[in-house]
């Protein structure tokens, strides 16, 4: 009897690559794909599949989210896609949790599907099982937001590791992010959400669709027309502040005035 699968991404490139990997597996059924959180939230209620592939990083509703509206007792086995989420990692290994870190190799993932077959048809009750250690991975990634000091990128044929509080502001494009430092541009292969999802809201602010700043690098901040703003970071680079992001954006600012 063949184990039904249902993949879970908002990248579209991502959620195309498992399904590819899926399909070559005799032993495994698609039972389908969502790109949101609450798609996925209907297809496990609907469907029961056996195991899920779940990306953590989604915008309204995340992976952790998921979890918690399906619930301890219909909850598949789960499968966590992320990508350098160190803490993450971590959390999942000390709970036994197969996890997929983006990108990942076709070995990789061959790998990981053996484990997560295994450790189904090892569980008298896979479903309950497995979900018990998903929660207790959970609940290390709720209790510790152990945001990184640090982002590997890739680099030609290496990975450079760039300092956090060095990114002066990231710009959105398409499936990937652009990292602006003091001179240089360093392109990411992650949606703009799922970078955001790592930083530490403390200093970085999501002041446009397609912009995130580091708070500590604004240098000024100026009125323009129709509620807008201009923000002056202390490189010389000016980004318009959407008035809708307005609000909050003040709000970080003064917290961090108010801590330093």
């Amino acid at each position: 009897m063949k184990l039904r699968a249902l993949v879970v991404d908002d990248e579209p490139i991502a959620r195309h690559a498992i399904v590819r990997l899926l399909r070559d597996d005799g032993e495994i059924e698609l039972a389908g794909e969502c790109g949101d959180g609450a798609g996925a939230v209907a297809a496990i209620r609907r469907q029961a599949p056996d195991l899920v592939f779940l990306d953590i990083q989604m915008p309204a509703m995340s992976g952790i989210d998921v979890v918690a509206a399906v619930g301890q007792e219909r909850m598949p086995a789960t499968v966590f896609v992320t990508a350098y989420e160190h803490y993450a990692v971590r959390a999942f290994e000390s709970n036994a949790v197969d996890y997929l870190v983006k990108p990942f190799s076709r070995e990789r993932f061959q790998k990981m599907l053996a484990r997560a077959k295994a450790r189904i048809a090892a569980a008298p009750d896979p479903a309950h099982a497995v979900s018990q250690q998903v929660l207790r991975a959970l609940a290390e990634l709720t209790a510790r937001p152990d945001y990184p000091a640090r982002i590997p990128v890739p680099v030609d044929e290496h990975i450079e590791l760039i300092e956090v509080d060095d990114i002066v502001w990231i710009k959105a494009n398409r499936n990937t992010v652009n990292l602006h430092l003091d001179g240089r541009v360093y392109v990411l292969r992650e949606t703009m959400s799922g970078l955001a999802a790592r930083l530490d809201p403390k200093h970085f602010a999501r002041v446009h669709r397609s912009a995130i700043v580091n708070a500590r690098r604004i240098k000024a901040i100026h009125p323009w027309f129709n509620g807008y703003h201009v923000l002056v970071m202390d490189t010389g680079q000016e980004l318009r502040m959407s008035r809708y992001q307005h609000e909050s954006f003040l709000k970080l600012v003064g917290r961090r005035a108010e801590a330093d």
